[in-house]
């Protein structure tokens, strides 16, 4: 049995909270993702500690998908052992479904069969009764989009969900799925959950004010763009670093010495800043009062303390701003901008 007792002064103001657009539910400006370092076989002490520490830190939303891992589905068990060791009503729990999960052709997508089975499956891993959000992961060309949010409309219906969002959808598919749960006077929309960083703008061009415009809020994911936007390789690729795997996510030219020579550039500003680069990045997204909260992973305890940091300096002076805009704009890389 475990012998963790929550801090009582994990609400004392260190973490500030935003609400989702328009609605009540708010959440922690830094919210922990499950993505990586949660899978396994079982729940290890690094995890525990990990979700102790965020929990005392006041970040209480946990963001998860069904094929988090590896391998699919263990983030989900693991979180779902830690999480008995802490109060469910104080925290915020979303799971999602778009990405492939299982074989043949039920096991991915946004057929109504597909999310509501993978949400019976998710609940049944964590061992709980209900998730706070649930996503529809990706849009999913070939399935009607009534389909798909009638889908997440059933689930709340069902008890199984008290809110519903969706990730990675452009901002037409936003603005449609808008409509629909409209028409027909579904739970409306609490969230939208796009791939946001500074070196991922997309967002800025309408999908931002388009929430804002409906009252939905809006929570980043990859806010460090897969490790590009910390110190991780200002001295180039080091050995273990998700740069340096064969299947790793950052490409070549993501890291190429043009590109690292920017993101020296950055790291100037942010020492001005007397932040980490990684906690300005953080800061960046967050100044923007649309943005509900971001989704930052972690592998160790200190590393989310640092990243929780970030919510202490929002402000950015109108010489700076200027200064990471023509940086960034010398940064050219080539993305899909809205597959996780």
């Amino acid at each position: 049995m475990s012998q963790y007792q929550a801090d009582p002064n994990r609400y004392d103001g260190r973490m500030p909270y935003r609400k989702c657009g328009r609605w009540g539910l708010k959440l922690p400006l830094i919210s922990i993702g499950c993505w990586h370092n949660f899978g396994g076989d079982s729940p290890t002490e690094a995890q525990r500690s990990m979700l102790y520490e965020a929990f005392d830190l006041g970040v209480t939303h946990f963001d998860l998908a069904n094929n988090y891992g590896p391998p699919y589905g263990s983030a989900e068990v693991n979180v779902g052992k830690i999480v008995k060791d802490l109060p469910r009503d104080e925290l915020v729990i979303s799971t999602k479904a778009g990405y492939d999960m299982w074989p043949g052709p039920y096991g991915e997508w946004g057929s109504r069969k597909y999310l509501l089975a993978s949400l019976d499956q998710s609940l049944k891993r964590m061992d709980l009764e209900y998730v706070d959000i649930f996503y529809s992961h990706r849009f999913d060309p070939e399935s009607p989009l009534d389909e798909t949010l009638g889908a997440l409309e059933t689930a709340v219906k069902k008890g199984k969900a008290l809110y519903t969002g969706i990730s990675s959808y452009d901002n037409q598919n936003t603005k449609n799925a808008l409509e629909i749960i409209s028409q027909n006077q579904w739970t409306p929309l609490l969230i939208h959950q796009p791939n946001y960083s500074m070196l991922n703008r997309w967002v800025e061009s309408s999908l931002l004010q388009t929430c804002s415009d409906s009252g939905v809020g809006v929570i980043a994911f990859c806010p460090l763009y897969q490790g590009l936007l910390t110190d991780r390789y200002l001295k180039g690729i080091p050995e273990g670093s998700r740069a340096s795997l064969e299947n790793s996510p950052l490409r070549q030219e993501e890291v190429s010495p043009e590109v690292i020579q920017h993101i020296h550039a950055l790291n100037q500003i942010a020492a001005q800043r007397e932040q980490s680069l990684s906690q300005m990045a953080l800061s960046w997204i967050l100044k923007d009062p649309r943005v509900t909260s971001v989704v930052a992973g972690a592998s160790r305890v200190e590393q989310l303390r640092q990243n929780c940091q970030a919510v202490t300096k929002l402000e950015f002076s109108a010489e700076h701003l200027q200064q990471i805009d023509s940086i960034l704009g010398q940064i050219h890389l080539p993305q899909n901008l809205w597959e996780t």
